[in-house]
C-alpha cells in the first residue's frame, strides 16, 4: 500500500481502498481496480439502502448521489472544511487511520494479491469493536466454519505435478 512519490489519490504503487461506514455501525471495505464514479457508485449502490444519507468528501466521483438516495452531503476538504452541524467524513477517516497505522505498524507491506484479506480482518476488528472478547471469539469461529484457507491452487499444483 506504501510508495514513494506522487501522494493522494492517484498515488503510484498504491492500491485504492474504497470503504462505507455507516455511523455506529459496521464498516465494508474493498480494494478497487479503477476509481471512477461509476464503479464507486456501483459499490455505494450495492451496499446502501435507497433512505440513507450520504456523506462524502468533495472527490468529483461522488457526484449526484444526491439523486439517487435520501440526501448527499459534501464536505469541502479544499476549503479547508471538514465539519458542518452533522455533516462529516470523519468515521470513515478514524477507520483508514485505523488499517494505515495497522499495516504501517504490524504487517509493514501488504501485496495486492492478499489485499481484500488484510481488509476483512480490519472491518472484522472494527465491526466487533463494541462486543467483548467472547462475543468476538464465537463470532470469529462462527465465520470460518465450512472454510479451509488454501495457499496454494489445487488447480496450479495440478498442473506442476502432471
Amino acid at each position: 500500500m506504501k510508495g514513494h512519490g506522487k501522494r493522494g489519490r492517484g498515488a503510484e504503487n498504491k492500491i485504492p481502498v474504497f470503504a462505507l461506514v455507516e455511523r455506529n455501525g459496521d464498516v465494508r471495505s474493498a480494494p478497487v481496480e479503477r476509481v471512477t464514479g461509476a464503479n464507486l457508485k456501483a459499490i455505494i449502490r450495492q451496499h446502501t439502502e435507497k433512505t440513507a444519507t450520504i456523506m462524502t468528501d468533495d472527490f468529483l466521483s461522488y457526484r449526484g448521489l444526491g439523486k439517487e438516495f435520501a440526501s448527499h452531503h459534501v464536505i469541502n476538504h479544499g476549503n479547508r472544511e471538514y465539519v458542518r452541524g452533522n455533516v462529516h467524513t470523519n468515521t470513515v477517516e478514524g477507520y483508514f487511520s485505523i488499517l494505515k497505522r495497522g499495516i504501517i505498524g504490524v504487517y509493514h507491506h501488504v501485496g495486492k494479491q492478499h489485499l481484500h484479506r488484510y481488509l476483512s480482518e480490519f472491518d472484522f476488528r472494527y465491526n466487533g469493536r463494541k462486543i467483548d472478547d467472547a462475543e468476538r471469539s464465537v463470532l470469529a469461529l462462527c465465520g470460518i466454519e465450512g472454510k479451509r484457507l488454501m495457499y496454494r491452487d489445487s488447480s496450479v499444483s495440478e498442473k506442476t505435478e502432471g
